[in-house]
């Protein structure tokens, strides 16, 4: 099978870090593994430099990581990398590359003295770059522009597939508020529900353009998964990291209003499991959504960090993960959203691939929930985002989008401080009320 190249978004904002920082800070580029840090930072280095050098701590030599135990001698050390790499380098016209940097925290240190002799521009990429093995010991340098890198997102998905003309238009017709035929927002939703499960890891979006095969993509996500479950042993050989991120499904599909760690790890507690969730976190293969006690414009500061749920930062993982002990025959979610039988038990994915692409358009997350008036149930606002000093809460409806009562009692008890409501659905652009019911496909454009 053939490797593709993708045109993924974060290439602009690497253009961007060339021609304003003009050498005076490395480019960090954070995200999960597989979600192809390395292939956009090579890319741009053989489009945007003469040349370049590419060093991966996962797999260099000794000798060449032990160069950065001592940078007192940098021509040394140049010259040494130049003839390990059989590279070239021309001052002001190359790059270095530090690919998987966490897996040597000293040549991260030595940013700082690199920068400051200004010879070459740097890239680093990595993941799991906050955990305490990776920076115990270390001076983190101050010199770093950061990148947070995530899954391609449905426009890229787009791309990958030749189209560049539907998500322009999308956002058009959000901008219009004008309905869409029936038959064409059916059309859509096949075009995204196909994204919701092949997901945006380049290799399983590669493996699907070469096969149309969803269960050599499966076999791919598969594999993706298990490598970060080798993540999570290495960092937590309890496994209540793993256990914590493969019980994600049906967390969501218990309708909680919290993460409940104490279904998945028997008599545990959010503050026992910081370091877990911390893992988490960092890797990068989760976005965590908190809860906003008080709904306003500074959501950040009102939020219980006890009180999270947490979502697969690829929704096509997400789908493997939900069936992670069945093959793929046996996936209920693959034949339901192949088949356009969406009913209310597959809700959940709904709200994950929701998550995923607020966070990719880069909003933070946060919900809220209350008791009803009996007190026997709760309302909840599945995401709440900040606009123009206010809020815009967001209730997600894989099925029938009526009736809406959370949204609606929001609307009554936080009035003043809402811009716009938005409801997700399946269905085409309407209008209820105040509040704009729009296709899940168009979240990316609030």
């Amino acid at each position: 099978m053939s490797e593709r190249i993708f045109k993924r978004k974060i290439y602009e904002k690497m253009l961007d870090w060339k021609k304003n920082q003009h050498g005076t800070t490395a480019l960090l580029i954070r995200g999960a593994r597989r979600i192809g840090k390395s292939t956009i930072a090579e890319e741009f280095a053989r489009n945007e430099y003469e040349s370049y050098l590419v060093v991966d701590f996962a797999k260099a030599a000794d000798n060449v990581k032990q160069l950065f135990n001592d940078i007192s001698n940098l021509d040394m050390l140049f010259t040494q990398l130049q003839l390990s790499y059989h590279a070239s380098l021309k001052p002001g016209k190359s790059v270095i590359i530090f690919d998987e940097i966490q897996k040597q925290p000293l040549a991260r240190q030595a940013i700082k003295y690199l920068i400051a002799d200004g010879r070459y521009d740097y890239i680093e990429t990595g993941s799991l770059l906050s955990i305490k093995k990776s920076t115990k010991g270390i001076m983190i340098p101050s010199e770093e522009t950061r990148l947070d890198m995530y899954p391609m997102d449905y426009e890229e998905f787009r791309w990958a597939l030749g189209d560049e003309a539907t998500i322009p238009l999308l956002r058009t017709m959000f901008e219009q508020k004008k309905p869409l035929s029936d038959a064409l927002n059916r059309k859509l939703m096949m075009d995204f529900r196909l994204y919701m499960l092949v997901g945006g890891m380049p290799q399983a979006v590669n493996d699907y353009l070469d096969t149309q095969d969803l269960s050599i993509v499966d076999q791919r996500k598969r594999s993706i998964l298990e490598l970060y479950d080798q993540d999570f042993y290495n960092l937590d050989p309890t496994g209540q990291t793993s256990m914590l991120f493969h019980a994600i499904p049906a967390q969501l599909n218990s309708n909680a209003s919290r993460y409940q760690v104490s279904s998945v790890i028997e008599g545990s507690r959010v503050d026992r499991l910081t370091e877990q969730i911390a893992i988490l976190k960092d890797s990068m293969t989760t976005n965590i959504a908190y809860h906003a006690n008080d709904p306003s414009a500074g959501l950040a500061l009102h939020i219980s960090t006890e009180q999270f749920k947490l979502f697969c930062a690829d929704t096509g993982l997400f789908v493997t993960l939900a069936f992670w002990d069945d093959d793929f025959k046996n996936n209920d979610i693959y034949r339901k959203l192949l088949s356009n039988k969406l009913n209310a038990d597959i809700g959940y994915i709904y709200e994950n691939i929701v998550a995923q692409m607020l966070t990719a358009a880069g909003n933070k997350l946060y919900y809220h929930t209350w008791p009803t008036e009996t007190g026997k149930h709760n309302y909840e606002v599945d995401f709440i985002i900040s606009r123009k000093a206010k809020i815009c809460p967001i209730e997600v409806k894989s099925a029938q989008s009526t009736p809406h009562p959370s949204i609606d009692e929001f609307q009554k008890k936080f009035s003043s401080r809402i811009l716009q409501r938005y409801l997700l659905h399946t269905k085409d652009i309407r209008k209820d009320q105040d509040m704009w019911c729009l296709p899940v496909y168009m979240a990316p454009l609030l």
